[in-house]
């Protein structure tokens, strides 16, 4: 990549096996079932996530879309967290699309909910109330620095939803993260979830797509839901042959990200000017603010890191003194090398008139 691109690991590029396998994919017609490209990467998800089936989509907002419509009807409600990407960055795309009425519950610093906040939004049989269909969890969370949520406390959770007859689906954007810090199958960390949506193009390197998995009947369900969304790709084996590589070459590496995450996040923490939390830091992701006296403002960090550094980044939160650091595979121990390096130029420099270390 040109740049050392620290905004998200959605900036990931195919590696030259991923462009490959796409220029040789065998592809045929997917609306009629008929890609073996997307058969088989649908079937090997499935499989990876103990799941009986999975349906290949165009990103992780249709993945997380196309399943809350496939477990709620108009006016049901679902119970969320405050900061999930769901609730936060997926256009109010459920309530939009399917009337499904949010319930937002505070995340928690580990990225979980209150069990007794889930039991105490689950609305009673009641004319005057929405009617209670779905638990949604997110893992890793991304509104709280990328934490990892365990399959203890979802087992837990799972066991609110069957006591009330709710489904329990679980965003999945980076569940190969948590895997990876837990060091478990993924299959471990959904066994209690009914629907989970994963990313492919996040840490997982390929261009475009996320997968659903679930049972027979609710991919039956999701199915005609994303080809009411405009979600049948045709020849979509080009993009799921590059699904297919990163299952495979992927997952095993993440922890590689995880390293370079804490490093940068311990170097950053030696810094004047810079506040930061390393008790957060545990996957590729995390916060840190620039402190209300630091010798530089955000715009002008931004600004000077991309054009004097070749550095990408961007002030996270209204406030615009908070960022996020995310490292993915195209972030080398290099590459935190020289942002190090540049961090120190332009609050040690600055603050003393000193050149970096």
């Amino acid at each position: 990549m040109q740049f050392i691109d620290l905004r998200s690991d959605t900036v990931t590029q195919p590696t030259p096996e991923m462009r490959q396998a796409m220029a040789y994919a065998l592809v045929g017609d997917d609306v009629y079932g008929e890609d073996p490209t997307v058969n088989a990467l649908q079937d090997r998800a499935a499989a990876l996530f103990g799941k009986e089936a999975g349906l290949f989509v165009a990103s992780g907002t249709m993945g997380n879309l196309v399943s809350v419509l496939a477990h709620c009807g108009r006016s049901d409600e679902m119970i969320l967290g405050k900061q999930s990407h769901i609730f936060r960055y997926e256009v109010g795309s459920a309530a939009a699309y399917g009337g499904v009425h949010p319930n937002t519950l505070e995340v928690r610093r580990d990225g979980t909910l209150d069990l007794d906040a889930i039991r105490a939004a689950i609305r009673p049989v009641d004319e005057h109330v929405p009617v209670t269909r779905l638990i949604c969890l997110e893992n890793t969370h991304g509104g709280v620095s990328g934490a990892p949520v365990s399959a203890g406390y979802i087992a837990q959770v799972g066991a609110i939803a069957r006591e009330h007859n709710l489904a329990l689906h679980i965003d999945g954007a980076r569940i190969f993260n948590a895997a990876a810090y837990f060091d478990i199958p993924v299959a471990e960390l959904c066994r209690d979830a009914d629907s989970l949506t994963f990313c492919l193009s996040k840490g997982l390197c390929a261009p475009v797509g996320s997968v659903i998995v679930g049972s027979h009947d609710f991919i039956r369900r999701a199915h005609k839901i994303r080809k009411s969304f405009g979600g049948g790709m045709r020849q979509a084996g080009i993009l799921a042959a590059a699904g297919l590589v990163a299952l495979d070459t992927m997952p095993q590496r993440l922890h590689e990200d995880h390293t370079n995450a804490r490093t940068l996040a311990e170097g950053l923490s030696r810094l004047p000017g810079i506040e930061i939390d390393l008790d957060t830091v545990q996957t590729n992701m995390f916060f840190f603010r620039l402190a209300d006296d630091a010798p530089i403002d955000a715009e002008t960090l931004t600004t000077r890191l991309r054009e004097e550094y070749d550095i990408l980044s961007f002030a996270y939160h209204r406030s615009g003194r908070s960022f996020r650091f995310v490292t993915h595979y195209w972030i080398t121990a290099d590459h935190i090398a020289r942002v190090l390096d540049a961090m120190r130029t332009l609050l040690v420099g600055t603050s003393v008139g000193i050149a970096a270390d």
